[in-house]
C-alpha cells in the first residue's frame, strides 16, 4: 500500500535500514526493510515497543500542556529511530544506523506526512 514512499523514505537516507506505518495500537498498516541489514532487528517490534512509549509522552505532553508531540527520536546504541505522528491515529517510524542522517530523515519523514495522512483518510 505505501512501499513506494516507505521505499524512498529508506533509500534516501545514507545509513536508512526500514521504516513502517503504524497506528497507537501497535498494529503494522505497511513497513518496508532493506534486504540484509547490517544491525539485526525487527522493525514491527520497534514499531509495536515505541507506540507505547509513544503513548506515555503524548500523555506527558498533555498533562504539561504543552501540546501535541510531532516527532520523537531514539538513538540507541545500534539502531536510531525517528519516529513522526501523522495523525491521532496512525505515526511513521525510521529506522537507521546510528551514523545515519538523522537531519534528512526527519526531512523525509515530516515532507511525506501529508502524503501518509491523504492515503490513511
Amino acid at each position: 500500500m505505501f512501499q513506494s514512499l516507505l521505499k524512498e523514505v529508506v533509500d534516501g537516507v545514507e545509513g536508512g535500514l526500514a521504516t513502517l506505518v503504524m497506528d497507537f495500537e501497535g498494529i503494522a498498516v505497511d513497513s518496508y526493510a532493506k534486504p540484509d541489514p547490517p544491525v539485526e532487528f525487527d522493525i514491527q517490534t520497534i514499531g509495536a515497543e515505541f507506540s507505547v512509549v509513544l503513548k506515555s509522552i503524548q500523555r506527558a505532553s498533555q498533562m504539561l500542556e504543552a501540546g501535541e508531540p510531532a516527532e520523537v527520536t531514539i538513538q540507541a546504541e545500534k539502531v536510531t529511530t525517528v519516529i513522526r505522528v501523522v495523525s491521532d491515529t496512525y505515526f511513521v517510524a525510521l529506522t537507521m544506523t546510528p551514523d545515519g542522517n538523522i537531519g534528512k530523515g526527519r526531512y523525509l519523514l515530516r515532507t511525506r506526512v501529508p502524503t501518509l495522512l491523504k492515503e490513511l483518510s
